[in-house]
């Protein structure tokens, strides 16, 4: 008699894979379907962060699909000094969706590309090196993306570039500076975080490069004013403005940019994640100006995958739904259909502190003890999402240090009403089940 071998998955897995950050999930996943995930054990799993908050249309959406399927037979991959219809087609649509002076694009692959092509763009044309970010910023893992990056990964790697200076993120729910009812007072700690630059600083700032909402720092959404003083204060010192709309652009936020409810244009806008629709795509525009001085000095950027028309037509397919089904409306409507179920829950559930977020960007923090117990929110915060995942829900945790643990909500656009619900239902199981294991 002869039995079937157990699968090796694991055992090759743990073996041959190189870990990269926190445990795998030890899930096999086989396929996956506008919002779900389904594994080789026959499980179907919601997935309310989009993948790695990429897939913005929903796994394998048949426009994508469509799009890649003709695309590879044709085009796939060119000498990065060449140029395809599909590029120029998506420079000129992108800087269509974008308000004045934008108007320049380079397409690159990751979000890290992406922000180092802006950083080393400002660097040239400023003649500057200096670059200040927020304090649980975080723009990438390749160089300047890294050094630029302080919520995590920052020991152990020697000497991050030189020049790298961070400010306080302004945290509404976490006031550092506050007025006297105990609200956000961001106008003195903005002061306060440039006052310390400039007593850093070399005489050499280049730019300044934030997130117009810190996902990975928290969910943290700057108040309304913030990004307008921060333009300022940054043109002051001949500084240029970098957003990094990672997660936020296209149509997540409930509008097409989140830079537009402040109406700050930036210098420099870098895009990725959303604009592949979950296939490696980035972006960085900027102005002509801006353009036409990195190119007089020279400005480098080759990549092997500079350009290339296989995501190049992707990203042409991504714009073409969102404008179709009008899915900065639809963000803005899911958007507030979930947070009134995050409320919800936050009555029901003492652990619950803090919901915040804009459109189909969520965050929900849990607290243990009245906050004053961070391990014990650190291991609520686990049991939730394993709880979450037993129950058929694939959830995000941030637990950074004196941020309690933050859950990065951030289902597909092209979710429904019902498929919140379903994530909101177990949600609310997975948080009563954790907090009566913990009690």
């Amino acid at each position: 008699m002869t039995f079937a071998s157990p699968d090796p998955f694991w055992s090759q897995a743990d073996k041959h894979l190189v870990r990269y950050g926190p445990a795998f999930t030890r899930e096999i996943v086989e396929r996956a379907e506008g919002s779900f995930l389904y594994t080789a054990g026959g499980r179907k799993v919601l997935d309310f962060t989009s993948g790695q908050m990429s897939s913005i249309l929903g796994h394998s959406h048949p426009r994508i699909v469509e799009t890649v399927q003709r695309q590879v037979a044709s085009l796939d991959h060119l000498y990065s000094g060449m140029l395809s219809r599909p590029v120029v087609d998506l420079a000129r649509r992108l800087a269509e969706t974008l308000p004045e002076p934008l108007e320049k694009v380079l397409l690159l692959t990751t979000g890290a590309e992406s922000n180092e092509a802006a950083i080393r763009m400002a660097k040239l044309v400023t003649g500057k090196h200096e670059i200040v970010s927020f304090a649980r910023s975080w723009h990438g893992m390749t160089q300047a993306a890294a050094s630029a990056t302080y919520s995590t990964g920052r020991k152990g790697y020697g000497p991050a570039a030189p020049g790298n200076l961070a400010i306080p993120a302004p945290h509404p729910f976490r006031p550092d500076f506050t007025t006297p009812d105990g609200g956000l007072d961001w106008r003195r700690q903005l002061d306060f975080g440039f006052d310390m630059v400039d007593a850093q600083s070399t005489g050499s700032l280049a730019a300044c490069i934030v997130e117009p909402i810190l996902s990975s720092g928290g969910v943290i959404e700057p108040p309304e004013g913030y990004f307008a003083a921060l333009r300022d204060k940054c043109h002051e010192r001949g500084m240029l403005l970098i957003l990094d709309e990672a997660q936020t652009g296209l149509c997540r936020t409930g509008t097409w940019y989140a830079f537009e409810r402040d109406g700050v244009v930036p210098d420099v806008l870098t895009l990725s994640k959303t604009l592949g629709g979950g296939l490696p795509l980035a972006a960085v525009v900027t102005s002509a100006a801006i353009e036409e001085e990195a190119h007089a000095r020279g400005f480098l950027f080759f990549t092997t995958h500079v350009s290339d028309p296989l995501v190049a037509a992707v990203g042409n397919t991504v714009l073409d739904v969102l404008a179709e089904e009008r899915l900065d409306e639809r963000a803005r409507a899911l958007g507030e259909h979930l947070r009134r179920g995050l409320l919800d829950l936050a009555d029901r559930h003492e652990a619950v502190v803090d919901v915040r977020g804009r459109g189909l960007l969520v965050g929900l923090e849990l607290e243990a003890g009245g906050g004053a117990d961070a391990r014990g929110t650190d291991e609520l915060g686990a049991r939730v999402t394993a709880r979450c995942l037993e129950l058929g829900l694939h959830m995000n945790i941030v637990q950074l240090p004196g941020m309690g643990g933050v859950f990065r909500i951030a289902p597909p656009l092209t979710a429904t009403e019902d498929e919140l619900d379903l994530g909101l239902t177990i949600l609310d199981k997975a948080i009563g089940d954790a907090t009566a294991a913990g009690g």
